[in-house]
């Protein structure tokens, strides 16, 4: 039963980890939008979303990247048997990249405080897809357990990469040419 239990944790944590950071990019898409605005709606936005930022990254996120990344250690030692399966070795590394993004979100909220950051909307609206590509990859190894080849695995996050940004990319030529 701890097992299911963990599991439920971890999932639920999971879903809370990426909602905040899917939202969190998009706020820094705002922030940076807000740069190019006219003073007062330039100081005022800014502020609002650091504020925003920042609520979200240390009361939402982090808690629920420490809770997702707790279950999970702890349903490896409850079947310590996945460890010598050669897919949780996959998904570990992703979720470590999903980590260093986790904490590069959290750099970025410091730059945009500053101003220092020169990172474009656009540029933003790209970063925010890198999480929904590693969420399929990891749910699908997790779901799949070895049952999908890496070449599979590779190509399905290569599909979801080209039409994410070939997504992004309309997006922008649709926004101009409503200006």
């Amino acid at each position: 039963m701890s097992l299911l239990a963990f599991k439920a944790v971890h999932l639920i944590a999971m879903v809370a980890w990426f909602a905040g950071l899917f939202y969190l990019v998009r706020l820094f898409v705002y922030h940076a939008e807000a740069f190019k605005k006219e003073e007062p709606a330039r100081s005022i936005l800014v502020q609002q979303y650091h504020i925003m930022e920042i609520r979200l990254y240390r009361i939402i996120t982090t808690p629920a990247m420490i809770l997702t990344v707790i279950a999970g250690i702890a349903m490896l030692f409850t079947v310590p048997e996945y460890l010598k399966e050669p897919w949780i070795h996959v998904k570990l590394t992703l979720v470590l990249i999903l980590v260093g993004y986790h904490f590069y979100c959290g750099n970025t909220i410091a730059k945009l405080q500053r101003g220092v950051t020169k990172t474009s909307s656009q540029r933003f609206r790209l970063i925010n897809e890198l999480p929904t590509v590693l969420l399929i990859a990891i749910i699908l190894l997790a779901v799949l357990r070895g049952r999908i080849s890496m070449i599979s695995l590779l190509l399905i996050v290569m599909a979801t990469v080209f039409t994410l940004g070939g997504a992004t990319f309309a997006y922008k030529r649709y926004r101009m040419r409503r200006k």
